[in-house]
C-alpha cells in the first residue's frame, strides 16, 4: 500500500521513525525528486527533502493506522 504524508517538524520525523521501528513489516519513503530510504533509517531520513509530501510504501496496515495524523490523502494509490 501506498500513503503520502506530510512531516512538518524534526519532531514529527523523529515520531514518525520510532513507530516505524517497532514493525517488523519493511517501510519505504519515497520523495517527488525520486530518492527512496528506509523509514527505519537516520541516515537515510535526514537526506530527504520534506518540505513536500512523500509517499510511505509498506504493507502494514496497522503502521498506516499509527500515523494518521501525518496522512495526506487516505487514499491507496
Amino acid at each position: 500500500m501506498i500513503r503520502q504524508v506530510m512531516l512538518n517538524s524534526a519532531e514529527d520525523l523523529r515520531q514518525f521513525m520510532n513507530l516505524a521501528m517497532q514493525t517488523s513489516e519493511d517501510i519505504g519513503v519515497h520523495t517527488a525528486d525520486g530518492k527512496i530510504a528506509d523509514a527505519k533509517s537516520v541516515l537515510g531520513l535526514m537526506d530527504l527533502d520534506f518540505s513536500k509530501p512523500v509517499k510511505v510504501v509498506t504493507e502494514d496496515t496497522r503502521f498506516f493506522k499509527q500515523i494518521g495524523k501525518w496522512l495526506v490523502d487516505n487514499n491507496a494509490q
